[in-house]
Parts: structure tokens; C-alpha cells; sequence
């Protein structure tokens, strides 16, 4: 991010220097090509270099430190007292030019006095410190000026004063959303491993091969949680293979009385998903949807076109009396909702219907 300021502010350096250059030489080549007067060429670079005395005063000082920080009124008297100020610098480098230089470029030590006409009716032009004053036009052209170059940098100022708010707005949020993926996955492993511990822990006692390889699917699972998940996106077929090998799993326990259909695509497009997406869906059903006592069932289905994934699970509710249960219940599912309103926002749904004897949950992503 430092690099990329960095780099911004090199080019804005450089288009600053291409705009000077082109300000300043191309006239230059003019003037010499048309044998324009000295004065006039010197008239116009104090133009020039008030003009961008002003800009930068103003983009480059006033604005950052009084606009945008202590005080408005202070900006605003700050340019007006920048603006006189440089009116009578331009008012005196312009009597001294046109005084002290001839139409060749040459100091006027020869020049004949010029022939003194009736003066016309009228006021007579006033002076001070031996300057003419030149009369209103050039004031009302030099505070026009002014005043635009000054619209002008507060303007530019501003829009880029915007823009950075609305890109550290954005940095922000892409921040935000990193931070409550890292924070809602980490809610959803270790509740996970917990269940899945305790799994094979009862299951070593009764079916050694079994739970042999119970632990060969739990360690596929923590490779794929440890590095293909960390990425923030996985292959759809990587997921689909984490959530067959939890379901086998949590088959071991189960006894006649539960049934379980499972569904997942076997030919499909590969793409590209957030990972652990569903898990919390599918642990939620086995967590609440079995019973050893009665019978229970459990019914997961996945469809996948080309840039469509339909993901639903239905599973019998079990009365256990455990109100705890419930509400990490809720929260495992928010998590879910949170997570799709995160990653698709505007191109998901996702509805919970629950009945006496059934809780449903159905998703539909859209990957376009």
C-alpha cells in the first residue's frame, strides 16, 4: 500500500512537471518565431510564475492546513491577503518591465523622449513610488484570474481529498470483510474438531480399522483446513470431498434408527468457492436432526450447473430439553448467513423454515 502511495505521488510529481514544461516552452517557441516583443515575453512569465505561486500557495498550504483543518475563515483570509499581495507584486513587476525595457528586449538608455500630445480630457493617471498605475484593467484581470486559479485548486484539492476518503473507505471494508471471514471460520473449526474428537474417541473402543480410518479422514480434513482453506478460496470438487469425509465421520455413530441420504453432484464444472461454506449447515443437522432412541433422518443435497450451486438439508428435529444447544444452534447458521451476505452480496438466498418435525435450510448461490 505504501508503494502504491508512493508511485501516485510520482506521477502526479511528473504530470505536474509536463504541464510546467509545456506552460513555459511551447510559448516560448512562439515568441521567437513571431520576434514578439521583450516586455510582453517577460510580462507573460511573471504571469506564469504568479499565477502558480497562487495554485500551489493554495493546493499545496492553505487548503491542507486551513480548509481541511483549524478553520474555513482562516483559509479564506489567508487567500484574500495571499491574492493583495501578489497583486502589487505583479503591479510593480509590470511597471518595471514596461519602464525599463524596449520593444527589442534592450534597456531604454536611448530611447527618444516621446512627443507629448494634448492630453486628453479626463483624470489625470495617478502614481505611486514612481509607478504608474495602469488603471483597472489590469486589476479586474489579475483578481479574475486569481479568483479561478483559486476555485480551481480548491476544487482539484477537494475531488482528490474525496477520492482518497472513498479508497480508504474501500480498504477499510475489504479489511472488515477479511477480518469477520478469518473470525466467523474460526468460530467454525474448533466446535467442529470438538464433535469430531469425540467421535472417534468412542469409536477406538469398539472398531479399531474403523477408527483408523476415521483419523485418516480427520487428518485429510485438518490439511485441507490448515492450507487449501487458508487461501480464502478453494476448488468446489475440495469441498465437496471435506464434507463427504465429515459426513463419514459422523456415519459411524449413527444406528439404524437415523436415515441418511446424501447427494452430491458426480460430474460438474469446477469452479472456484469460499471455503467451509456449508459445513456449519451440515454439522447443525447431525447435531440436532439424530436420535438414538426414536426415529430420525437426515437429507442433504447439492446441485451444481454452470454458474449456479443449490445446496439444501432438511433433518428431523429432536427434543433434547438443552437450551445451550439451541443457541449454538443460531449461531452456527448466523454464521452462515453472515458469511453469504459477505461474500454474495445481492446474489445469494438463503431461507430457514422450520416446522413441529422438520428444520430445512435452503441456499442458492449465484457464481456470476
Amino acid at each position: 500500500m505504501k508503494s502504491q502511495r508512493i508511485q501516485g505521488n510520482r506521477v502526479q510529481v511528473l504530470l505536474h512537471l509536463a504541464a510546467w514544461a509545456i506552460l513555459l516552452g511551447l510559448p516560448l517557441y512562439n515568441f521567437n518565431r513571431w520576434d514578439v516583443p521583450k516586455a510582453f515575453v517577460w510580462v507573460y512569465y511573471i504571469n506564469a510564475l504568479i499565477n502558480g505561486l497562487i495554485f500551489y500557495s493554495n493546493y499545496l498550504g492553505l487548503i491542507p492546513r486551513f480548509f481541511f483543518g483549524s478553520s474555513r475563515f482562516k483559509y479564506y483570509l489567508s487567500a484574500v491577503s495571499l491574492t493583495v499581495v501578489l497583486f502589487f507584486v505583479s503591479h510593480f513587476s509590470y511597471s518595471y518591465v514596461f519602464e525599463n525595457v524596449s520593444r527589442n528586449g534592450r534597456p531604454d538608455e536611448n530611447r527618444r523622449p516621446p512627443v507629448e500630445e494634448p492630453a486628453e480630457p479626463g483624470p489625470p493617471p495617478r502614481e505611486r513610488g514612481g509607478f504608474r498605475l495602469y488603471g483597472p484593467i489590469h486589476f479586474y484581470n489579475y483578481t479574475f484570474n486569481a479568483f479561478v486559479i483559486t476555485i480551481f485548486a480548491l476544487g482539484l484539492r477537494v475531488l482528490q481529498r474525496h477520492a482518497q476518503i472513498e479508497k480508504r473507505q474501500k480498504e477499510l471494508e475489504k479489511e472488515k470483510l477479511n477480518s469477520e471471514l478469518a473470525f466467523l471460520k474460526n468460530q467454525i473449526s474448533p466446535h467442529f474438531f470438538f464433535n469430531t474428537l469425540n467421535n472417534i474417541y468412542s469409536l477406538i473402543s469398539i472398531n479399531t480399522k474403523d477408527s483408523q480410518d476415521a483419523v485418516l479422514k480427520l487428518s485429510r480434513m485438518m490439511r485441507y483446513l490448515l492450507y487449501e482453506s487458508e487461501h480464502g478460496e478453494t476448488q468446489l470438487s475440495s469441498e465437496i470431498d471435506f464434507m463427504n469425509n465429515y459426513i463419514d465421520l459422523m456415519r459411524l455413530r449413527m444406528t439404524e434408527k437415523v436415515r441418511l441420504d446424501v447427494s452430491f453432484p458426480d460430474k460438474y464444472e469446477n469452479m472456484t468457492i469460499p471455503p467451509l461454506l456449508f459445513i456449519s449447515i451440515i454439522e447443525n443437522a447431525f447435531k440436532h436432526g439424530i436420535s438414538y432412541r426414536e426415529k430420525s433422518f437426515i437429507q442433504i443435497v447439492m446441485e451444481v450447473s454452470k454458474d449456479l450451486i443449490t445446496f439444501r438439508c432438511i433433518n428431523s428435529i429432536v427434543k433434547t430439553g438443552d437450551k445451550d444447544s439451541d443457541i449454538h444452534s443460531g449461531i452456527g447458521l448466523e454464521n452462515v448467513s453472515k458469511r453469504l451476505n459477505l461474500l454474495f452480496p445481492g446474489r445469494h438466498e438463503f431461507n430457514i423454515e422450520k416446522t413441529d418435525a422438520e428444520f430445512s435450510v435452503w441456499v442458492k448461490i449465484s457464481m456470476v
